[in-house]
C-alpha cells in the first residue's frame, strides 16, 4: 500500500470520522482515574478506589476487544463485556510481570503509566479499525437503548432453558471474578511480620565499615530499622563495646566485658523505615567487638547483661574491630 494512501486513511479515520462515544468515555474515565491517584486530596479518598478499579478490571480488556473486534456482528454485547473483564485480569498482571524485570519495578506509578499507555494505544487502534468499517457495520454501544439491549442479551421469557442457564452461569462467573479481585485489592493478605535491622557505612552503603579504630575518634555509621510488623512499634537501639575471649577448652567465645556506649529510642509506623546516624567512638583499647542490639516495646533492666541481654533483643548485629590508642 502506498504511503500516501496509508496517510490518507489515518487522516480520514482520526480527523473526518466521529470518535466513538464508548471509547471517548473510556479515555475520560482513564484520565479521571489518573488524577484521582495522583491528586493530593483525591488520592486519600474512596474516589480513588472507585475510579481506579475499572482501570484494572475492565478498561484495558475493553480497549483490546474493541481493537480486535471493530464490527458489531463480530461478537455480541455479553461476550464483549465478559471478554473485557477476563482480558483485563490477564493483561494487567502481564504488564506487572514485565515491569518486574525493568529498573522501574512493580510500583504504583510505573504500573499505572503502563496500563494507561496500553489502554490509550488500544483505544486508538479500535477507533482506526472501526473507522475503516462501513458505518452500518461499526460497533457502537446503544446507550439510549441499553435496557432493551440487556433484555436482548438476557432473555427471560424466550429462548431455551439451556441458553438462560448458560447466561446466568456466565454472569455469576463474571461477578465472582470481579468480586474476588476487588477483595484481594481492598483486603490484602498480611504478609510475614518482621523487623529490618542493619548497619550502613559512612556513605550509607553496606560497605566501608571501620575495623581498625582509635580511641577518642568518631567513626560515622548509620543504623537502619524498618517496621513490617503491621502495627506501630516503639524500638530501642543499644550499642555496646564488648571484649570477647575464646575458651580453648570448649572452643567457644565468651563475653569478658560489655559496656554500654549509646541508646536511642524511636517509634515507627507499619512500613516505615528510619536511618539513624551514629558516631562510633570508644575509649578502651580492650574492646574487640561492637554490638548493636534492637529491642521492641520491652527493654530489659540494667541487671540483665551479657548473653542474656543479647537473647532478649529482637535483632542483634556486630562489628569486629581492633582498637588502638590515639
Amino acid at each position: 500500500m502506498p504511503d500516501e494512501t496509508r496517510i490518507e486513511m489515518i487522516y480520514e479515520a482520526f480527523f473526518e470520522t466521529e470518535f466513538p462515544t464508548d471509547l471517548a468515555l473510556a479515555l475520560a474515565w482513564l484520565t479521571a482515574a489518573i488524577l484521582a491517584v495522583f491528586a493530593p486530596i483525591l488520592n486519600e479518598s474512596p474516589v480513588r478506589i472507585v475510579l481506579a478499579l475499572p482501570v484494572v478490571l475492565f478498561l484495558p480488556g475493553y480497549a483490546l476487544i474493541g481493537a480486535l473486534f471493530p464490527k458489531k456482528d463480530d461478537i455480541d454485547m455479553l461476550e464483549r463485556f465478559a471478554l473485557s473483564v477476563g482480558l483485563s485480569i490477564a493483561v494487567v498482571p502481564l504488564i506487572g510481570l514485565a515491569l518486574n524485570y525493568t529498573p522501574f519495578g512493580i510500583r504504583l506509578a510505573p504500573v499505572l503509566v503502563c496500563v494507561s499507555l496500553f489502554t490509550f494505544a488500544m483505544v486508538l487502534v479500535a477507533h482506526y479499525r472501526r473507522a475503516r468499517c462501513r458505518p452500518a457495520e461499526r460497533f457502537h454501544v446503544p446507550f439510549s437503548g441499553m435496557a432493551l439491549e440487556v433484555r436482548k442479551e438476557f432473555p427471560l421469557n424466550r429462548g431455551s432453558n439451556t441458553d438462560r442457564i448458560l447466561n446466568a452461569v456466565l454472569v455469576i462467573a463474571i461477578l465472582f471474578a470481579i468480586g474476588t479481585t476487588i477483595f484481594v485489592i481492598a483486603v490484602p493478605k498480611p504478609g510475614e511480620h518482621f523487623t529490618e535491622f542493619y548497619i550502613l557505612g559512612e556513605k550509607q552503603k553496606a560497605a566501608d565499615y571501620p575495623d581498625r579504630i582509635s580511641t577518642g575518634t568518631e567513626y560515622p555509621l548509620y543504623i537502619g530499622v524498618g517496621n513490617h510488623e503491621y502495627r506501630t512499634v516503639t524500638y530501642t537501639i543499644e550499642v555496646y563495646g564488648m571484649t570477647m575471649e575464646l575458651d580453648n577448652e570448649s572452643t567457644t567465645s565468651r563475653i569478658v566485658a560489655m559496656d554500654p556506649l549509646w541508646q536511642h529510642p524511636l517509634t515507627l509506623a507499619h512500613n516505615e523505615t528510619a536511618i539513624v546516624p551514629y558516631g562510633l567512638s570508644v575509649n578502651d583499647t580492650g574492646y574487640n567487638r561492637i554490638e548493636f542490639l534492637l529491642f521492641n516495646e520491652t527493654v530489659p533492666g540494667p541487671d540483665v547483661t551479657g548473653g542474656d541481654r543479647l537473647s532478649a533483643s529482637v535483632r542483634d548485629l556486630h562489628l569486629w574491630v581492633t582498637v588502638q590508642p590515639a
